[in-house]
């Protein structure tokens, strides 16, 4: 399903009427993309850009930058494990290799059933923590081997889908604004920010004294 669903579509309007801009929404829509999903496909990247009045290569750009964004398939559970110094001292790599055993993959591989891909990361900021590893981005801290092997076959049993939802859903609750929030405007009635215009005003204006500035500058020396 490459492009949004009618209800992902009228999600996807009013995040961009949250914003002075369009192409502000590139990335919550993104997001909301791979929630539908599970990764980006080029169809919804170029639908993306049709809604927020950008290029293609522009999404893709943008989409390219960020590690949480999927552009291949992924599995149900992508699991991701810090392999960083303070991780490393502590089992961080054996960990590693003993998730590639159970799992019967190698480090950025899926397994053939679709149900977990498997990562190894730098840091993810839990070093107090280590050693570390990431579900679909929800922490799991001080992982020792059997913890592992019982998160698998609870994740596999689905009896952890209430704190591990599938790759791509970062949250289950929808965020609400009201209609009289400041700023707040449907796409077709979005003016430009005060703030945008006066930093524009100062640009121009600062690029046309700079000029002189600079010539001045040049004949003093």
């Amino acid at each position: 399903m490459p492009r949004f669903t009618s209800e992902n579509s009228a999600v996807a309007d009013d995040i961009i009427a949250r914003y002075p801009r369009p192409r502000s929404a590139l990335i919550p829509l993104l997001h909301l993309a791979q929630e539908q999903d599970g990764h980006l496909t080029e169809e919804a990247m170029e639908h993306i850009a049709e809604l927020v009045d950008v290029t293609p290569a522009e999404v893709l750009g943008t989409a390219s930058f960020y590690e949480m964004f999927k552009r291949e398939p992924v599995g149900d559970y992508v699991i991701t494990v810090c392999t960083n110094i303070s991780c490393m001292l502590v089992g961080g790599e054996e960990l590693l290799h003993h998730l590639e055993h159970r799992l019967g993959v190698r480090t950025g591989s899926t397994t053939p059933d679709g149900k977990f891909t498997l990562e190894d990361v730098e840091c993810i900021a839990a070093c107090s923590e280590a050693p570390c590893m990431q579900v679909n981005y929800r922490y799991f801290d001080r992982v020792q081997l059997d913890d592992v092997d019982d998160l698998l076959d609870d994740l596999r049993a689905g009896k952890l889908a209430h704190e591990v939802p599938r790759h791509g859903t970062l949250s289950r609750v929808r965020q609400r604004l009201p209609e009289n929030r400041a700023g707040n405007a449907p796409p077709d009635r979005n003016v430009e920010p005060p703030w945008l215009a006066r930093n524009r005003r100062g640009d121009s204006e600062g690029n046309g004294t700079g000029a002189g500035d600079g010539a001045g500058d040049g004949g003093a020396s």
